[in-house]
């Protein structure tokens, strides 16, 4: 039996066709494009869903076999033969008109709760033509409502002149994904002109925090997801409309993003967002959400305030001698816990679970801040590095920590004393981890940009010699060793053992006295 379907669409729009034919699982579809017979879907075998470029075949819950044509072109109009192998022969005749009506496409977003609520534009065609709302699923397009469909929840008011507004109360995450508005173009072939494409989005805000910070210092914030703890973590912020959605790009790795460095971590569920230095541009509000599903997306808002303080942040150095102990000192805002931490490689700062953490009372004359002492004991050249003191606070699905005291920990290794003439040994202890890392070896202030001419640079099992300086590096004991020939008056001074990173770590340091002949 061959049957034949006449279907008008709209340029920019789609059309879905009910061809009134069984599916039959087991035969092969085929479609082509007539005069020229040019293959579209080429004897394709498929349970539901036959799927080529803008044309898809599938059965509908009905077991009938469904044209389904996106994004409908002038290319496109003109008659078309469908197969269903040894079954029957189906002829459509596509039209194709104008109208800026038809062609669509919007997001829309909806609380977990709420009503969700779109309009969907129609040629003056179609003012007395029903009105419908399809779903695309997994494998299928359904009928969502209709005037002989109704579903509780879903409402279609069809009032104003070329429009109609659908209503989707107490909106759950299984609403989420793409809904199609149609009108029912032939009544005889039940086909249907889809006019607009809505893509719903669910999104479940958990909670609202405020979250503090001061200008110049470091924030770490921790935002908990441990329901979704594979799936794909982000921040953004609220007055860009979240359009640059900030995330790692990778799981279980620290990335950096701008200022800001990020690490999602799948094992607890939690997407770590790290402010390297506060700036009064970082205030605002800000999603720090999860992406449940392509269209579903639940967040924590944080309200984030910068701000400015005299007495914060500060910035101390301190020093030890390699094997004694130190003390460090901060001040925290009484009503905060205590968190202390240590810069790594890449300059975020992860918590000191080792050291021993001694609370003081309280030392301000209203009794507004807390007083606590970090007490290292045995230094070693591990402990040398950048600290931060902060306060942590802890809530349901977030923990955020304002660090609001820099310091800097250099270790002091025992004077080198020598005569003049003499050569000397600068021996510069360093962390394993660094084995691999240029070091070098400077007198003075030691910064970037205001180097002494006695700095030289030793890389891994490699030896840099000048006129009267060699410096060699031993992996294995994790020492690289400066030696002076020939030792003058200028030569006596501070210097500083350092690694190369992003940056020079000058992390320990020795005085070399020169005792001058008579």
């Amino acid at each position: 039996a061959v049957k034949d379907i006449d279907v008008t669409g709209y340029s920019g729009g789609s059309v879905l066709i009910d061809t009134g034919k069984l599916w039959f699982i087991d035969s092969a579809k085929y479609m082509a494009k007539l005069p020229e017979w040019r293959t579209i879907i080429n004897d394709t075998k498929h349970d539901k869903w036959i799927n080529e470029g803008r044309f898809t075949l599938f059965q509908n819950n009905k077991g009938k076999l469904m044209i389904y044509i996106r994004d409908f072109s002038h290319h496109d109009a003109g008659r078309y033969a469908i197969d269903v192998f040894h079954n029957e022969r189906i002829y459509m005749t596509l039209n194709v008109e104008e109208d800026a009506c038809c062609k669509k496409s919007k997001n829309v977003m909806v609380k977990i709760g709420e009503t969700a609520a779109f309009s969907c534009e129609y040629s003056q065609n179609h003012i007395n033509d029903h009105k419908i709302i399809f779903k695309e699923e997994k494998d299928s397009i359904e009928t969502i409502y209709s005037t002989w469909n109704k579903e509780e929840r879903f409402s279609i008011s069809d009032k104003h002149k070329n429009i109609f507004s659908v209503r989707i109360t107490a909106a759950t995450p299984d609403d989420e994904g793409v809904y199609l508005c149609g009108v029912w173009i032939n009544r005889y072939s039940y086909s249907y002109s889809i006019i607009t494409t809505v893509h719903l989005h669910i999104i479940n805000k958990l909670n609202v925090y405020q979250v503090s910070g001061y200008s110049g210092g470091g924030l770490m914030i921790k935002c908990e997801h441990p329901q979704y703890k594979t799936k794909p973590k982000y921040i953004c912020k609220e007055s860009d409309g979240c359009s640059e959605r900030m995330n790692p790009g990778v799981q279980d790795e620290w990335m950096e993003n701008g200022d800001v460095s990020l690490y999602d971590d799948t094992r607890a569920g939690v997407l770590m967002v790290f402010f390297r230095e506060l700036k009064a541009a970082d205030a605002g509000t800000y999603r720090c959400g999860v992406n449940v599903s392509h269209y579903t997306e639940s967040f924590t808002e944080l309200q984030l305030s910068v701000k400015h303080d005299a007495k914060y942040p500060k910035s101390v150095t301190e020093s030890a001698h390699l094997g004694e102990e130190v003390n460090i000192t901060c001040q925290i805002p009484e009503e905060h816990e205590v968190h202390f931490c240590k810069e790594d490689d890449n300059h975020i700062c992860q918590n000191i679970s080792s050291s021993k953490v001694t609370q003081m009372n309280g030392s301000s004359e209203r009794n507004e801040e807390r007083v606590f002492t970090v007490i290292i004991s045995n230094v070693s050249v591990r402990d040398a590095g950048v600290y931060w003191c902060g306060a942590e606070t802890r809530d349901t699905y977030l923990t955020f920590i304002s660090l609001n005291t820099k310091i800097q920990l250099n270790i002091i290794m025992p004077p080198v004393v020598r005569h003049e003439g003499e050569s000397a040994e600068i021996i510069c202890p360093y962390d394993s981890i660094y084995k691999s890392k240029p070091k070098s070896l400077c007198k003075g202030k030691c910064s970037t940009r205001d180097r002494n001419t006695l700095n030289e640079t030793v890389r891994e099992e490699k030896e840099t010699k000048t006129d009267r300086l060699t410096l060699n590096d031993d992996v294995t004991a994790s020492v690289f060793t400066g030696t002076i020939t020939g030792l003058t008056a200028e030569d006596a001074g501070k210097y500083w053992c350092a690694v190369t990173l992003e940056r020079d770590l000058n992390y320990l340091y020795t005085h070399l006295i020169v005792i001058m002949n008579e």
